[in-house]
């Protein structure tokens, strides 16, 4: 593989690689068709997992920008390192932070889990209790780490796997830099058992400083429980995210007419002081289409958010850099910004995430999610039997079906059906179920 690589020769860094990669793959593409919040469109269109992550992609590129750009004005020595890449790298991370999420956004995840905690799969939990951490794994199913396994994951019988990319990309996805045996009843991790030593492997390359050096787990047999602080750019990576499906879930919301476009103008100037305030009454007095105006006052909102965000990070570069900074940037906004954003969320937990439409995909999703972990598992349990034969069967063989644990073998099950679009999912589901035929 690397001599491959070797002998190319293009004027592009191994960061802009890792962006091209991924534009170029098809699980990127999948998320065209992976819903966001709302329902895939119909006559409105609103945003999916795609639009959603090239949109963040473009916010964490400024973002990186900015901060470069402001630490090097503070020190020009650091222009002859690869501080200038680091809006290259933070674009690249944003393409990849949804890439492991399943089919049907946030209850997709829950379906998962509560398979395992609630439903058929609790009759596994004996037969997994021998590999500390294989439980908590799928008891707290995570999209972050999802999308870390799906980066590095090796299949089987090949040498070569994942994406190939630069390690600094990859630190820069994980949020939570701890496995699924520390995330208590946050119910958030980086990685899972299974890439345990591959992040281990990449955050002491990267000098990651390690939180609980000399910690071992409450048995034994557990070994060591690797928790480091956060690599950097994961600050502007989340930032990124953070920024764009509260501001963008806004304007959704409000072309579907979940909001009022009194309420929506109102969420976004209280964001803005007098000046943009009064900038704002310029623009309406010439665009008079209140879509364009929202429209404006988004790009306005999110500008805002991008320079504040940027400078908060490169105030606090040094608490950052030796892991002691707290919470988000988001969270230490200014004032204004801060009450704004806020507003924001407790509108969206209101009007947005609890309307019906959201509900009725998210129930429906659900169900499918469920039933076919649930068919899919009892085929990779039985294989012998006929009606496991032929679901195994339509299963691509890049993954590792038939591996030679019960985790394995599992990890392959949610690998095959995290990786689904909405429609496969909804597709496979219907056909399953006997309520549709292939075309004769």
């Amino acid at each position: 593989m690397e001599k491959y690589h070797a002998a190319r020769k293009d004027d592009r860094s191994e960061f802009q690689r890792d962006y091209d990669r991924l534009i170029f793959s098809a699980p990127f593409r999948r998320l065209q068709n992976k819903t966001q919040v709302f329902p895939l469109p119909g006559s409105v269109f609103v945003h999916n997992r795609l639009t959603h992550s090239l949109e963040v992609s473009c916010v964490g590129r400024s973002l990186g920008n900015n901060v470069a750009r402001d630490l090097i004005r503070l020190d020009p020595s650091l222009q002859e390192t690869h501080l200038p890449e680091i809006g290259s790298i933070v674009s690249a991370a944003c393409l990849a932070h949804d890439l492991g999420n399943p089919p049907f956004g946030h209850s997709g995840e829950r379906a998962i889990s509560t398979y395992f905690s609630e439903g058929n799969g609790q009759q596994l939990r004996h037969s997994l209790e021998h590999v500390p951490g294989a439980w908590e794994d799928f008891t707290h199913f995570e999209g972050n780490a999802n999308a870390f396994r799906l980066l590095t994951h090796q299949f089987e019988g090949r040498r070569e796997g994942g994406f190939v990319m630069t390690y600094t990309t990859l630190a820069s996805i994980v949020k939570y830099p701890y496995s699924s045996r520390l995330a208590g009843e946050k119910l958030k991790f980086g990685f899972f058992l299974s890439e345990e030593e591959v992040f281990k492997k990449i955050a002491d390359e990267l000098g990651l400083i390690r939180r609980n050096e000399g910690r071992a787990g409450k048995d034994a047999a557990a070994g060591m429980l690797l928790e480091y602080v956060r690599h950097p750019l994961v600050y502007l990576v989340e930032a990124a995210d953070d920024i764009c499906y509260q501001v963008m879930d806004i304007e959704d919301a409000h072309k579907l007419r979940l909001l009022t476009t009194e309420e929506t103008t109102e969420l976004f100037l209280n964001f803005c002081d007098d000046r943009r305030r009064e900038r704002f009454r310029e623009v309406c007095g010439v665009v008079h289409d209140v879509n364009e105006q929202v429209a404006y006052l988004r790009s306005v909102v999110i500008g805002l958010l991008v320079d504040e965000c940027s400078r908060i990070f490169v105030e606090n570069e040094k608490r950052i850099l030796s892991g002691t900074f707290e919470g988000t940037l988001i969270k230490h906004l200014s004032p204004r910004a801060c009450a704004a954003y806020e507003n924001c969320t407790r509108t969206a937990l209101k009007k947005i995430y609890r309307s019906r439409d959201v509900l009725d995909i998210e129930l429906a999703g659900f169900r499918i999610i469920h039933t076919l972990v649930d068919m899919m598992i009892k085929a990779v349990m039985s294989p012998e039997k006929a009606y496991s034969r032929l679901l195994i069967d339509r299963v691509s063989g890049q993954y590792s079906i038939h591996a030679p644990t019960l985790y394995g073998r599992i990890q392959a099950v949610l690998d095959y059906i995290s990786g689904m679009t909405d429609v496969y999912a909804l597709d496979l589901y219907r056909k399953i179920n006997g309520n549709s035929l292939p075309a004769l």
